[in-house]
């Protein structure tokens, strides 16, 4: 009867806590408006594809049906928003299942919704949002069947990480650790299991086909990772953990800690080593990649279930747990102070004010983001109405009899995925980009004599166009920067084939 009314409190909380995060992601989903990446999304999934240059195909595919059911960055996000409400679920019966008490499920199922890092994964839909649930999901079956002797598990396994392997590549790191993890224990017994390759099995066959399109359009996305490399801001390691600690909140970093340490010092914990192993081969493979703060996060609440439930077993007493209830209420109390760097509960204007009198200021992890005040996250959600209108005003300029001979060239995937998405008031043609799937993508059925090119220094058209006419400049107070000041100019009569021009357009980045 105990047993029965502690299953039953441990639902209830699973519950409670999971109803709290869904609240809370939900309120915030609509705020701003649509991402960069989503706009690409939604793009590429009204182009269904087993695959694309930079993605699998689920992102899109998802994100083009859920956009068409209302036209807005709250139902696009619902996704999202399920997924984090079901990564606190998770969360609790994780710590359950690991020998935790109830005041061990609800400190795991606090962390994972309060730490800004995992907050901030599902403030929009990206390749990202599922990552997270999957990941910990893997390692709660992975126990159940390594511990618990629930063969089956396994091939459940298979089938969670075949799904994530269409959502995103990034699953590997998350695979490689683990079998780390696993062959330094004893739990690598496993491998003898024939479910284990079953489920392994099932993983391939599920994410077969987007391996297929890839090689079938000769590995895109490795070219694109390279590239990638390059892209990302040089941050020292010192740099790198500092920065985790604080997306983390600090005030949580015991806890993940705890996690990590536990397994080897607690003997009901020590069957799930592998988990502290694989945390920390994941780390310092994204270490080695120079990956950027969040290719990690995924791994996080793993651990903040495995430190809950440490700190419940060592704080067992009232009067310690007592102490433990108040140091996590300040810790929920310093997540809620840093959370408007990482869902949008200011408004843009209240979040510039935020930002300028805060201590923590947005890591620029990418060498593009100089200049911008406001995290990318929100920087690019804002301003793509404007660049829409400003080309659209442009295009209205051209007569009408020209517009059927040009056609509207820009730099990358997030201005010509807006173009296609809110260009329709002014008849704008598909866009035009060398910038990753739009590269292959071509020409899209076009073969214009004359272009509508946004980009800076427009004196470097002369060579392709006979003529150049301004006509425009793109402009948005809180948009990234680097998307402020490009010339909106007509390049009228091309002097080259734009066919044979179209490899050197290529951008895979």
């Amino acid at each position: 009867m105990v047993k029965e009314q502690v299953k039953w409190t441990a639902d209830y909380v699973a519950l409670g806590l999971a109803a709290l995060a869904l609240v809370l992601h939900a309120a915030c989903a609509g705020r701003y408006d649509v991402f960069r990446d989503e706009l690409y999304f939604i793009v590429c999934g009204r182009h269904p594809a087993f695959g694309y240059v930079d993605q699998p195909p689920l992102i899109p595919l998802l994100s083009a049906g859920f956009y068409a059911l209302g036209h807005n960055a709250w139902m696009l996000r619902l996704p999202a928003t399920l997924a984090a409400g079901a990564l606190v679920w998770l969360a609790v019966r994780f710590a359950r299942l690991l020998g935790g008490d109830t005041f061990a499920a609800i400190g795991a199922g606090v962390c994972v919704t309060i730490a800004p890092m995992l907050m901030g994964i599902v403030a929009v839909f990206n390749t990202t949002v599922f990552d997270p649930l999957a990941w910990t999901l893997i390692a709660y079956l992975l126990v159940k069947a390594t511990r618990d002797g629930d063969r089956p598990a396994l091939l459940w396994c298979g089938v969670v990480a075949g799904i994530d392997f269409e959502v995103k590549y990034a699953l590997y790191v998350w695979a490689i650790a683990l079998v780390f993890g696993l062959v330094a224990t004893p739990e690598r017994r496993i491998f003898r299991d024939r479910m284990l390759w079953l489920g392994a099995a099932i993983a391939i066959v599920i994410g077969l086909p987007s391996i297929l399109w890839q090689a079938a359009h000769g590995w895109p996305f490795l070219e694109l990772a390279a590239a990638a490399r390059g892209k990302n801001s040089d941050i020292s390691p010192v740099s790198f953990v500092i920065n985790q600690v604080l997306v983390m909140n600090p005030l949580l970093a015991p806890v993940w800690i705890a996690g990590v340490i536990a397994p080897f010092v607690i003997s009901f914990l020590k069957p799930v080593r592998f988990l502290a192993i694989a945390f920390l081969a994941s780390f310092a493979l994204t270490l080695l990649m120079h990956g950027k703060d969040y290719y990690i996060a995924a791994t996080y609440p793993t651990v903040f279930i495995l430190g809950a439930v440490a700190w419940a077993h060592w704080f067992s007493k009232a009067r310690a747990r007592i102490g433990l209830a108040l140091w996590g209420g300040l810790a929920v109390a310093l997540s809620v102070a840093i959370s408007p760097m990482a869902l949008p509960v200011l408004s843009v204007e209240g979040l510039k004010t935020y930002i300028e009198h805060s201590p923590l200021k947005p890591q620029q992890q990418e060498k593009s983001f100089k200049g911008t005040l406001l995290p990318q996250v929100f920087a690019d959600q804002l301003g793509w109405h404007d660049y829409t209108d400003q080309v659209g005003a442009a295009w209205q300029k051209i007569p009408a009899a020209e517009r059927a001979r040009t056609g509207i060239k820009v730099e990358n995937y997030g201005e010509a995925a807006a173009l296609d998405t809110y260009g329709q008031a002014y008849g704008l043609p598909p866009a035009l980009s060398g910038h990753n799937q739009y590269y292959l993508w071509g020409l899209r059925g076009q073969n214009p004599v004359n272009l509508l090119v946004v980009q800076n220094n427009p004196d470097r058209l002369e060579p392709y166009c006979q003529k150049t006419v301004i006509l425009g400049e793109t402009y948005s107070p809180d948009a990234m920067a680097y998307e402020n000041g490009k010339t909106i100019a007509l390049c009228q009569g091309l002097k080259v084939d734009i066919v044979k021009l179209w490899p050197e357009l290529k951008n895979f980045s």
